[in-house]
């Protein structure tokens, strides 16, 4: 089943490659969305795709890549986006 799920990553996202590594990780589960810098200091991910791939997404956003110190992912389901590709902005 196809879900989609919009995340707020709080902590020292910014600056550690965190957008690039999810745009990775996403593209290897095939998964569509984005991930933009929030003027907060967070990150908003959007990830699309099958429900067992977004699972595994969700969780790694919980760590993120090794330079990041993630304090909190809060996470909303979103209707699902009818997109094939994941942006970085």
């Amino acid at each position: 089943m196809r879900v989609c799920y919009i995340a707020k990553v709080t902590g020292v996202v910014q600056g550690v490659y965190f957008r690039a590594s999810a745009q990775s990780m996403a593209i290897d589960l095939a998964l569509s969305g984005y991930a933009h810098n929030q003027e907060d200091g967070s990150i908003e991910i959007m990830v699309c795709g099958e429900e067992d791939n977004v699972n595994q997404m969700l969780d790694w956003l919980k760590q993120g890549p090794s330079d990041a110190d993630v304090s909190n992912v809060a996470i909303e389901s979103t209707h699902p986006r009818d997109i094939n590709h994941f942006a970085i902005g």
